[in-house]
Parts: C-alpha cells; structure tokens; sequence
C-alpha cells in the first residue's frame, strides 16, 4: 500500500482488492461481537426495552447478550456482514491507491487533499453497491432473540426477500446517503491516517515495514476515525434499523435523537466503537499487508519460468 520501497513492484489491482477482502473478512470474524455490542448500545434509547433488558457497556453488553440469548447472538447477521466485505472492503480500500494515483496521475508523494479525495471517492463507491448487504447486517445485529419475542427475520436471504417485499429497493437502499457520508469519513480518516503515519515512521526509520509498523499505523487510525465518524455511525444505524414511517429521514433521525436524547446520544457506543474499529484497523491491515505479499510472492514463482 503506502511506504513501498523504490525496489517493489506495485501489486497488480487484483491482487490488491483479492487481499483487501480476504483481510476485511477476517476482521469481520474477529471483531464482531464488539460490532454487535456497538449497535444494541446505539439503538437503545430508541424504543423501550425489552423484558426489562438494559445494555451497560460493551463488556456489558456482550454478557448480557450471552446470558439472554445465547453465544451465537453474538455473531447475528455475520453472514450479511462477511458479503459486505467482500464487496465493500474490495473497492474502498483495494481501489484506494489506484484512484490515489489517477487523481495525480500517477506522481509519486500525494497531498492530503488528494488521499482525502481517493478515500471519499472510494468509500461512496464501496457504499453504492454493498448498501443492501449492510442494512440486512444490522437488522440482524439489532433483532433480539429471546422466546416469545417475535423475530423480524429467519435467514439472511429470507431477510434481502421480506425487506424487497415490503420496502421495495428502496428499502434495500435504506440510509444510503448518511451511509456513504459515514464510510466518507471513515474511509478517508482510515485510509488517509495509516497513510501518513506508515510514512512518517518508515520516514523517521522508527520501524521497518512490518507487522509492527502496520499494528501501531492501524491502531492510530482506529482512534482517529472513531473520533471523527461516531456521530454518523450512530444516526446511520437507527435510521437503517427503524421500521417504515418512524424517521422522514437521516437528518430527521439526527434531529429527533439531539431533541429527545441530547448531543450524547450521537457518541453512544463509542468504546465498542473504538474498540471494534480499533481492532478491526489492526486485524485488517496486518492481515491485508501478509495476504497480498503472501500473493505476490506466489504470482512471481507462478510466474518464473521452468
């Protein structure tokens, strides 16, 4: 990605979007609870609770959920989760560093001003065509699943099926815009800060370009993007989580929560935000730095003739 050496080859952009999912699936897996956490705490409030059911914390969260409903209420929606990555991580972060470099045509040290047009460029591309599989992602998060409480859906198709049927793609599509607003954010926050400092410790040669360069450049962008993107996150999810009628719209959802719930209820969930995006910063750019060398060195002796 950032911080090559003049000597590397660039990955071809197979290789980089092949490795960019491949990595976002891994930390999907590794991190969801803590994303299922974050939603149940950024939802409540929103309705009341169930049998009596209060979410405190993320730890608390998560040992709630266990004793209620289970382990595997953990992993609700994992399925919706695993296909947005594969296509939505493919695009913003595979695509970043070619659309990177044809905004610059391709001359070498880009502004910040233009990673922050790649990462705002691919972040609302990524969002266009993997919208359906995030709405369906945290519907799932959000359903409880305790006996005698009626379930909104049964399987992830079943769920794609039942919203089409009754919100038309426009349900499917639901909080697109503040969707592609947050993961603007995010992706440039994200993308654009492990750029920087990646290059700023190769540059200072505090590190070599490796796995604990890439851990402390992921973590740092964890913070900063949590920092920046929380508000949206949180307006996003009620908004895709809420049945017909109850918001006229994103910034009807924004406005009803500061009136009924205080500038605070845009920060709920903030550290299983940190700690969910935080870790999936680590988990994914370490993971996507060794899978596309991992490709690279197997493309080169695949390539070497006998």
């Amino acid at each position: 990605m950032v911080g090559l050496k003049p000597s590397d080859i660039p990955p071809p952009l197979g290789v980089k979007m092949a490795s960019a999912g491949a990595a976002a699936c891994i930390a999907d897996i590794v991190t969801f609870p803590l994303d299922t956490a974050k939603v149940r705490l950024q939802i409540q409030g929103e309705k009341k609770a169930v049998q009596g059911i209060r979410y405190r914390g993320v730890f608390g969260t998560i040992s709630t959920m266990i004793r209620t409903e289970g382990p595997k209420s953990l992993y609700n929606g994992l399925v919706a989760g695993l296909q947005r990555q594969l296509c939505f991580a493919s695009i913003r972060i595979g695509l970043y560093d070619n659309v990177k470099n044809f905004y610059t045509g391709g001359k070498d040290n880009p502004g910040v001003l233009v990673r922050i047009l790649a990462g705002c460029t691919t972040g609302a591309m990524a969002v266009s065509f993997a919208q359906p599989t995030d709405v369906v992602k945290v519907r799932f998060q959000a359903q409880v699943n305790l006996d005698g409480v009626a379930r909104r859906y049964n399987g992830t198709m079943q769920a794609y099926k039942h919203i089409f049927q009754n919100e038309g793609l426009r349900g499917l599509w639901k909080g697109t815009l503040p969707n592609i607003t947050r993961n603007a954010l995010v992706n440039c926050t994200e993308l654009v800060t492990y750029d920087l400092i990646k290059e700023a410790i190769l540059g200072y040669n505090l590190m070599s370009d490796n796995l604990p360069c890439h851990f402390v450049s992921a973590f740092g962008a964890g913070f900063v993007t949590t920092v920046i993107a929380s508000p949206v996150d949180v307006v996003k999810t009620r908004y895709m989580n809420s049945p017909p009628g109850q918001y006229k719209s994103a910034i009807n959802c924004a406005w009803t929560m500061l009136t009924k719930e205080g500038p605070t209820a845009f920060y709920k969930g903030f550290v299983p935000s940190f700690l969910r995006l935080g870790s999936w910063n680590i988990v994914m750019f370490v993971s996507f730095e060794q899978i596309k060398r991992a490709m690279m060195v197997t493309k080169k002796r695949v390539e070497v003739p006998n």
